[in-house]
């Protein structure tokens, strides 16, 4: 089991989420996050010019089984890239080993309560 951790600009989370769920990926979480890379947004404030230090993004997580993670960061990667080619400024995926998942409502444990 792994768990899939996706930042990805805001505009591209139906584009997505859709792709994942054309997949039959269809167990998400979604949060607004903020953040700091090497995508610079200038921006005007009361006539002067500022780079935010922080850029809104929407964070993904997904835990799924060992045979589904290819196709999970395949279809982030396609789905997610701008106009196709990609840019600075898409986003990251991190895969982290899940030791445990457990489904509170049966008592389900591991794979099956993914």
């Amino acid at each position: 089991m792994k768990l899939i951790t996706a930042i990805i600009r805001e505009n591209k989370l139906d584009l997505v989420r859709q792709a994942l769920t054309d997949a039959d990926i269809t167990r998400i979480t979604v949060s607004r996050v903020s953040g700091h890379g090497q995508q610079v947004r200038e921006q005007i404030y009361r006539g002067q010019t500022v780079t935010p230090d922080l850029i809104p993004k929407i964070r993904l997580e997904i835990a799924v089984n060992d045979e589904f993670i290819d196709i999970t960061v395949d279809t982030i990667i396609n789905s997610a890239k701008t106009n196709g080619k990609g840019e600075l400024g898409d986003g990251k995926i991190f895969i982290t080993p899940l030791e445990e998942c457990i489904r509170i409502r049966t008592g389900e444990r591991g794979g099956r309560a993914i």
